[in-house]
């Protein structure tokens, strides 16, 4: 997998890029996902993340997590067949985090921000792997996925 890491300068000067890959390779092989795919994953501030939602979904508002797809995406209840590209490896799109987003997320929720980060990162995953949450009953199999993958993930690695 190569999961190419951005952390904006000044932003979560605790947060490991390492770390992050970790998460997000958990997160794709949980959903049987081989190892020949390519993303990127991005940690910003919350006026990139706001512009960003402006400008590609029409909304000006802050949001956490953005999911940009390099591949059409269906919902399916089990991971989507993609069709592999001439290079063999697909390029599933990237995953954009808002850092102050996360952090006062966790604080509402009384946990890390390390743990909010790997909602996020598995949230935005999931969009890109065909999930969505627009209707009631594909909300609650995304949230279960989630919550799923989540419980997987080693809780000294949450913070």
């Amino acid at each position: 997998m190569e999961i190419n890491v951005l952390i904006e300068e000044g932003l979560g000067a605790g947060i490991d890029g390492g770390w992050l890959k970790r998460v997000a390779e958990h997160a794709l092989t949980s959903q049987g996902v081989s190892a020949d795919v390519e993303l990127g994953l991005v940690i910003a501030g919350g006026g990139r993340v706001r512009e960003l939602n402006k400008s590609y979904l029409g909304r000006d508002e802050p949001t956490d997590v953005l999911a940009f797809a390099m591949v059409p995406t269906q919902v399916e209840t089990s991971p989507p067949a993609f069709v592999i590209p001439p290079d063999g490896v697909l390029h599933l799109g990237e995953v954009i985090i808002s850092y102050p987003q996360a952090v006062a997320q966790a604080g509402e929720q009384g946990h890390s921000v390390k743990k909010e980060i790997a909602i996020l990162i598995i949230h935005g995953l999931l969009h890109l792997l065909g999930y969505e949450h627009d209707k009631t009953a594909l909300r609650k199999q995304m949230t279960a996925r989630e919550a799923e993958i989540l419980e997987s993930i080693s809780t000294a690695d949450l913070g």
